[in-house]
């Protein structure tokens, strides 16, 4: 922990914690500031004036990245029939409904996102305690729940970024990663922060977008200038 705690302190010394960066030039930061060995993720967090307790200001939604997330994404599918077929036509391993639910439930979760057909919302619901807490459960207004399986599964291959405002009022989700160029981040972020600011409850009040920072799997949060987003 020592050894960590020394490159997070390096890593920190070119970070200004008082000042709130382009951001361009904070996804170059943070990209300077990444430490790990592997290639780490670039998270967003983006503090939003609302109140998640009331059920009229959750904030979710999800957003195609222009750039993709940076890695292959592992989808598996509950469908049956035609639409099984359409799966495994686009290269999804790992399709079916029962059997797979078993699968799971036996301790495989070598997947990164789930989608499922409204009529296998059956076999998927048992599933809850195991998918619910991990964030993979498939859900209707995500698009993850759908009879157009060949139009999630290219979304979901593309690069989509999910967000759901947490109690403190705070959205995370990974924007790319950290060897992806600069360009490339920004506009992921841009394209998030876009689809953040659609998805603004009518019944908020006040400063909706109140803070934006992003981070390295490992390295210290950069603060990003918030005003050219504000609405």
């Amino acid at each position: 922990m020592g050894k960590l705690g020394k490159k997070y302190k390096v890593a920190c010394e070119s970070v200004d914690s008082t000042k709130l960066y382009t951001l361009k030039d904070g996804v170059g930061l943070v990209q300077k500031t990444s430490y790990s060995k592997f290639v780490g993720a670039v998270d967003l967090a983006i503090n939003l004036g609302v109140d998640p307790k009331q059920a009229d200001q959750n904030v979710r939604g999800a957003t195609v990245l222009p750039h993709g997330i940076g890695k292959t994404v592992r989808i598996i599918v509950f469908a049956k029939g035609q639409k099984a077929i359409e799966a495994k036509e686009l290269g999804v391993e790992f399709v079916g409904g029962d059997e797979l639910a078993e699968k799971i439930n036996g301790g495989w979760l070598e997947f990164d996102q789930v989608i499922a057909t409204p009529d296998m919302l059956a076999v998927v619901g048992k599933l809850g305690k195991v998918l619910g807490p991990r964030g993979l459960m498939p859900n209707p207004k995500m698009g993850t729940v759908t009879f157009e399986v060949k139009t999630a599964i290219q979304e979901l291959k593309a690069g989509r970024a999910e967000f759901r405002v947490e109690k403190a009022g705070i959205i995370h989700t990974v924007v790319g990663r950290a060897n992806m160029s600069l360009e490339h981040l920004a506009a992921n972020t841009e394209a998030v922060i876009e689809a953040v600011l659609k998805a603004k409850p009518a019944s908020a009040k006040g400063t909706y977008l109140k803070k934006i920072t992003l981070s390295a799997t490992m390295g210290p949060g950069i603060k990003i200038d918030p005003t050219p987003y504000r609405v």
